[in-house]
């Protein structure tokens, strides 16, 4: 009965979901990123590192449909292989800090004498604009691709601890809460088996819009020359590169920021598309 009742839960999302045309727009912007991603060394027409100093700041064409950069590298070929390095910045920059993110929330929201501490460090954090707070954290780290990582996830977990401590403090007094509490069920058991799986909503829905915000501020940190560093094809670092050649090869910055763009909007609308579907008055 149960299962079934789960099941059914989850078909009307799906169902919510397909239904919304923006959030199926977002999806397939995003599965075709991806798509083209993952296939990247066997779709991409050229190798990423290849140089040809005769094609030079080419101009897109059959030959090179989105041009070269300045050294003759073809930028359809590094955009699909920098989307590799892209996608996966935001996956683990998400993971880590939804980990790190729910688990200080619901500790927060359930244990009184601890919120106190961690909300006044949260605030701390939040009082910095994410941006500056990462460009902080990369002053002390030093540049780098895994060290712009760190400095997004510790930007982005405040909005994660905050949305979940609300979450948590909504239902940690209700009466099923109050009732396994009483039957001496241990705190870890009510939090992962009673709490956390009715909080996963929100949760859900933060991380996919917090995916495209990861990935936007990755790319903005190897933009400042603090992320990703040349000649590693990422889409932030390729736009760094060519401001320089704005003038005369408009194409090296525009392409990889379009793609920039593309992926955050896809992820925004089907996070907009997945808040509608698991909202509880829309069912």
């Amino acid at each position: 009965m149960n299962n079934s009742r789960h099941m059914s839960y989850w078909s009307g999302i799906r169902k919510r979901l397909q239904r919304n045309k923006t959030a199926m727009a977002g999806a397939i912007i995003l599965l075709v990123f991806t798509l083209g991603s993952l296939l990247a060394p066997v779709i991409a027409p050229h190798p990423v590192e290849q140089m040809n100093f005769d094609q030079r700041l080419a101009a897109p064409s059959s030959t090179h449909l989105l041009g070269t950069d300045d050294f003759g590298r073809d930028i359809f070929s590094r955009l699909l292989h920098g989307g590799r390095i892209s996608l996966l910045m935001g996956l683990i920059t998400v993971v880590l800090s939804t980990t790190i993110g729910v688990t200080l929330g619901i500790i927060a929201g359930y244990y009184r004498r601890l919120d106190l501490f961690i909300m006044q460090g949260m605030d701390i954090l939040m009082s910095l604009p994410a941006l500056l707070l990462a460009i902080a954290v990369i002053a002390v780290l030093g540049p780098g691709l895994a060290n712009a990582m760190i400095a997004v996830v510790i930007a982005v977990i405040p909005s994660y601890v905050r949305v979940v401590r609300s979450a948590v403090l909504s239902i940690r007094e209700k009466e099923y809460i109050e009732a396994v509490r009483a039957l001496g069920i241990r705190d870890w058991q009510i939090l992962l088996k009673h709490i956390l799986p009715n909080i996963m909503s929100p949760i859900i829905v933060l991380s996919t819009i917090q995916f495209g915000v990861s990935i936007l501020a990755a790319a903005a940190l190897s933009f400042l020359g603090l992320g990703a560093q040349p000649p590693m094809p990422e889409w932030g670092a390729m736009v760094f590169v060519g401001k320089s050649f704005l003038s005369q090869a408009w194409w090296m910055s525009i392409f990889p920021g379009m793609a920039i763009m593309l992926v955050v909007l896809g992820f925004n609308l089907l996070g907009d598309g997945l808040r509608d579907a698991l909202d509880p008055k829309t069912r």
